[in-house]
């Protein structure tokens, strides 16, 4: 592992050091926030995001707040998954989360995560139960939830997708100027992260494209085939399942209007049941989605609070 001070305007006293994990397929890049003489916080981001959706939040905790924010692979500044694989994102982040903790030889984490990182949180928690002090959910409760029929239907146009992707030549990857890029981001989101916060996001998600290519201005760093992940979702029984195992304290925030869930009860049976077995800490605020990034200030204290029991 490496690392290196970057220079931004950070509040005084706050410290982010970049670092890099070493994995068999290349790197896991991440931000370190904080001391490094004491064991991180580690934070996962969104589907698509990277690092920076931990920006505008980390700033605002104590300094001797030590977070390790990584990108997961495909994403950000990590490596990309060799030819011929494909992610399984869930499963995948268990594993990834497993050899972070081997590589720095820690008996007990604590883990925070948005959406995806949310859900990867959860089911580290269940797979192992007795090393997990606790975990920070926000705005989701456990992986994407979904009816049996639509994860068969999906199957067949996921493979097609991610073979197509797979085979795209260089000079197809689409390549825009930096300002149509973050219109584009800004789309996408929809209205779930603002234009500026795009911009925050986009710090570790755009490249410059190389001077060899044709067309020049900026790409999307993150892997495409991360696109395809119908392949990775789960039923609610297995949720529950999963929510059963769980043994240590979550503060799980909801933002509203936060995601537009297709079923918000599967949301509240995996809160129900994790309150069976585990100290759980459940709040809505206001928010988007990206209540993280667009809107620290309404969880900033929550998190405080939580980290302080």
């Amino acid at each position: 592992m490496n690392g290196h001070q970057i220079n931004e305007e950070l509040p005084v006293g706050v410290t982010v050091e970049e670092i890099e994990i070493p994995v068999p397929w290349g790197h896991i890049a991440g931000r370190w926030w904080g001391p490094r003489n004491k064991q991180p916080i580690i934070a996962i981001h969104g589907w698509q995001d990277n690092a920076g959706t931990w920006d505008n939040l980390i700033p605002m905790l104590p300094a001797s707040t030590a977070v390790l924010a990584i990108d997961l692979p495909g994403h950000g500044l990590s490596s990309h998954y060799p030819s011929g694989m494909l992610y399984y994102v869930f499963w995948d982040g268990i594993v990834l989360l497993r050899r972070i903790v081997r590589h720095f030889k820690w008996q007990k984490i604590s883990l925070m995560g948005h959406s995806l990182g949310g859900a990867l949180s959860f089911m580290y928690a269940a797979s192992f139960p007795e090393e997990v002090d606790r975990i920070i959910c926000i705005d989701i409760a456990s992986p994407a939830v979904r009816p049996p029929d639509n994860m068969v239907k999906a199957t067949g146009w996921s493979i097609n997708k991610l073979l197509d992707y797979e085979n795209l030549s260089e000079d197809k990857i689409p390549c825009y100027n930096y300002e149509e890029m973050i219109d584009i981001v800004v789309d996408a989101y929809k209205g779930s992260v603002s234009r500026e916060n795009c911009k925050v996001l986009m710090k570790r998600g755009m490249s410059p494209t190389p001077p060899h290519m044709k067309r020049q201005g900026y790409f999307f760093k993150r892997d495409l085939r991360l696109k395809v992940s119908g392949l990775a979702m789960m039923s609610i029984e297995t949720a529950l399942e999963y929510a059963s195992q769980v043994r240590c304290k979550v503060l799980n925030i909801r933002a509203i209007p936060g995601q537009n869930w297709e079923r918000l009860d599967y949301y509240t049976k995996v809160i129900d049941k994790l309150k069976q077995t585990a100290d759980v800490n459940y709040v809505e605020v206001e928010g988007t989605h990206h209540v993280q990034l667009n809107a620290p200030e309404n969880i900033s204290s929550i998190i405080e609070d939580f980290l302080e029991e």
